[in-house]
């Protein structure tokens, strides 16, 4: 459905720093950059997600907007969870199964630096891969 999505930022470089090391356990790299911009996904110059540099009127959505990105396992999940707190992310919700969500929902929760919030999630038992995403 989505062909991209995009985060206002106002520290490209600090965003920048943070996204490469919240997304690279889940398999995606920077695709694409100039000096106000930012792209990640998994093929060179075709970018899912980006940034981009607002100095001002950045603003954030609030309470009940967030972003889920798909995960290829439960370690990754863990992995992108401490990666968020070490670069300057808040956790908002732990990291674990959340059965609030489903039997099999394993994610972390946290808030990056510019106050989006973001999580990382597998479903699926994770001694069955046929039934992970």
């Amino acid at each position: 459905m989505f062909h991209h999505l995009s985060f206002a930022v106002t520290d490209l470089t600090r965003s920048a720093a943070f996204y490469d090391a919240v997304l690279a356990p889940l398999g995606y790299c920077r695709v694409w950059e100039d000096a106000t911009f930012v792209g990640y996904g998994v093929k060179t110059g075709e970018d899912i997600f980006a940034l981009k540099l607002r100095l001002a009127n950045a603003g954030v959505p609030g309470d009940g907007f967030h972003v889920a990105f798909a995960a290829p396992s439960r370690e990754a999940v863990n992995q992108f969870h401490q990666a968020s707190l070490a670069h300057g992310g808040t956790d908002n919700g732990g990291a674990g199964l959340h059965p609030e969500y489903g039997p099999d929902y394993f994610a972390a929760f946290v808030i990056d630096p510019d106050g989006y919030r973001i999580e990382a999630v597998i479903i699926g038992a994770p001694d069955n891969p046929a039934t992970a995403p």
